[in-house]
């Protein structure tokens, strides 16, 4: 089942690999938790204490580019390799991620995408992350072993990355759809933004679907039939340009995860997503039912 096109794995297959000492080389799982710094909840420390036998933790905050004004942005393609490459992954290393979130699934699918975009599709996501593992009784560690460091090359592929001014040449040509995965309140302007510096809204021309609304109670990603019902009652044409956008270029990417599995060749991010365009936009390209930009 573990094929370069296997998107997703369940639970089921990732535990009886664990049994058959299958986690090496060969396959690597990576706990790709994060957490907005409101929840005051410790990634790093909660790994120490429970995560998947033969998991090691992928830190969003610490592979991205060091130097940007703005969180967790897209590292180089020589960090990444460096960085994967000191988690024993390999080019050959099927990649399982999951996180621990209470969606089932938050930030796992933006590690992800970044394997992808950075040329390596044998990776997966567990389908329900930590919170369908744990409802099925599975085994959780705190022991860790780090693994022998394998070399990795990283290809980067610069169409899939979408900046500012991508956006606001977007905004003229409608070029691209472009949906914004936060909840319907932050992108109507209704409910706050966990930063206390952006207030909410959304760009001219977004189409807001809540990457909430792709996964079910139980942190599985739904059925393909009901992911395209979704797609579809938003108004986006799975067979047109898909461009993806959240609050800080993460949940956004679940929105990929479910483009991809409908079969969409190349969906995109906004990396800098509504906290750059916030401080950056002028006030007329900020649309909110609530407070505006002054």
């Amino acid at each position: 089942m573990a094929t370069q096109v296997c998107t997703l794995v369940s639970s089921k297959w990732l535990l009886d690999a664990i049994k058959r000492n299958r986690v090496g080389p060969k396959l690597r799982i990576l706990n790709a938790s994060w957490h907005v710094a409101k929840t005051k909840r410790d990634p790093r420390a909660e790994f120490a204490q429970a995560h998947i036998p033969g998991a090691s933790h992928f830190d969003i905050d610490e592979c991205c580019e060091k130097n940007a004004e703005l969180d967790h942005m897209l590292p180089t393609s020589e960090h990444f390799s460096e960085y994967v490459g000191n988690l024993g992954i390999g080019n050959e290393t099927h990649v399982v991620v999951y996180d621990t979130h209470n969606f089932g699934a938050l930030s796992a699918p933006r590690v992800w995408w970044m394997f992808r975009l950075f040329g390596h599709n044998t990776v997966s996501v567990l389908d329900g992350g930590m919170k369908y593992w744990l409802q099925n009784n599975n085994p959780v560690t705190a022991e860790y072993s780090k693994p022998e460091p394998q070399w990795f090359k990283a290809v980067l592929n610069k169409t899939w990355v979408k900046t500012y001014e991508d956006i606001v040449e977007n905004i003229k040509t409608q070029q691209a759809q472009v949906v914004d995965a936060r909840s319907a309140g932050r992108y109507r302007g209704t409910e706050p933004e966990p930063r206390d510096d952006v207030l909410p809204g959304h760009f001219p021309g977004s189409i807001n679907i809540p990457f909430s609304s792709l996964l079910d109670d139980s942190g599985k990603v739904l059925p393909l039939e009901d992911i395209a019902k979704r797609f579809k009652e938003a108004g986006v044409d799975i067979q047109k340009p898909l461009w993806t956008t959240c609050a800080s270029g993460v949940t956004a990417c679940v929105v990929i995860l479910g483009a991809h599995l409908l079969g969409h060749p190349g969906p995109c991010l906004y990396d800098g997503s509504w906290t750059e365009w916030f401080k950056r936009a002028p006030p007329e390209y900020i649309i909110s039912e609530g407070q505006g930009k002054k």
